[in-house]
């Protein structure tokens, strides 16, 4: 589902109000000096809802002098559009996706394996073979809904739960679970939170915790203003491995309405209905993406992380000195408390 703005209501509506008060000032610091200033001022903060202002260049918008907070619970909620209803179905046939049975296959193949993979990863995470994670459920179309409708080398700067648009892109197994291990074989080598995945040669920028920080890089533009397409999903998981999300929100009703609008689920049911998928392609599907993801975790737990000297050496293009007085020190206190390190977890430093 998505709600579309092209323009923020509320930023707009508390610039407008501080432009009004800004006028009342003005017009108030005016009218000691002159009386008929004074009048002038009440004639322009009369209200006038048949005059209409371009703002800053903006939208139109009616002139008031009261100023009021815009309140959610005040306005009339913007309606969500949705293709499909929880039983697979296309509510309105002439919004049927121009999808090839092919096509399908792979987005659906996609968010399932995503699925797979979260679940498995998430229970490592328990298991304390891996230090953090955050899954995708619930989120998983708006990933491969996006990447599907972007050109192969459109760049991507997307946040910690939107995995899914490298899975669709190509993004191997082995380089998620590297990622999330952080040994030698990952891009990051260890100096990166695991999840926050990144690859150039799939134009997806690396992820950053700071979401709000992207997103002027990450804005569409049409006819030269900004767009929003606001997903409107549920999360289904924990925030992460690191929180509990049933002490600020009901479980049950998560689970309810997980089981109502999953996304997977209402994929795979239109999916039955358009004929090119059935009962038994998914549960051979589901063993064999179940199979891949084990086998790629666990050669990917084999692999050696990579040496402790990483964290210096890929700060920048070539290793400073105080860079270098600091991996000595450290390689110092290594030495003389070798028992304390699993050392034999690591690749040997060069340097």
């Amino acid at each position: 589902m998505f709600r579309v703005y092209s323009n923020t209501r509320v930023i707009y509506g508390l610039c407008r109000a501080l432009n009004n008060q800004i006028s009342k000032r003005y017009q108030s610091s005016s009218s000691s000096s002159s009386t008929t200033t004074t009048a002038a001022a009440n004639v322009a903060l009369e209200p006038n809802v048949s005059k209409m202002s371009m703002f800053s260049g903006h939208i139109k918008g009616a002139i008031t002098n009261n100023l009021e907070f815009i309140r959610p619970e005040n306005i009339t909620p913007i309606s969500m559009y949705q293709v499909l209803d929880s039983d697979g179905s296309i509510k309105e046939k002439s919004h049927t996706p121009n999808f090839t049975d092919e096509d399908l296959i792979k987005m659906y193949k996609d968010m399932t394996l995503l699925n797979v993979l979260d679940r498995i990863l998430y229970e490592s995470q328990r298991q304390g073979r891996i230090s953090f994670y955050m899954t995708n459920f619930g989120e998983e179309a708006t990933h491969i809904g996006s990447a599907a409708a972007l050109n192969a080398k459109d760049l991507v700067y997307g946040q910690y739960r939107e995995a899914g648009v490298l899975m669709y892109r190509g993004f191997k197994l082995h380089e998620f679970i590297d990622q999330c291990f952080g040994n030698a074989r990952s891009s990051c080598k260890g100096v990166q939170m695991p999840v926050h995945y990144g690859s150039t040669d799939l134009s997806f920028v690396t992820i950053s915790s700071t979401l709000a920080t992207q997103m002027p890089q990450a804005v569409a533009l049409n006819e030269m203003r900004p767009v929003l397409i606001e997903a409107m999903t549920l999360r289904v998981g924990h925030h992460s491995t690191s929180d509990d999300s049933s002490a600020y929100r009901s479980i049950d009703e998560v689970r309810s309405r997980d089981k109502r609008d999953n996304p997977s689920l209402r994929v795979r049911k239109y999916m039955y209905n358009r004929g090119c998928w059935n009962e038994e392609k998914d549960e051979q599907w589901t063993k064999d993406s179940q199979k891949m993801v084990m086998e790629a975790f666990a050669n990917c737990e084999k692999t050696k992380r990579a040496p402790i000297s990483t964290m210096f050496e890929n700060i920048y293009d070539k290793m400073e000195p105080h860079l270098q007085r600091q991996m000595k020190e450290m390689k110092e206190h290594v030495r003389q408390n070798h028992d304390h390190f699993p050392l034999s977890l690591y690749e040997q430093s060069s340097t």
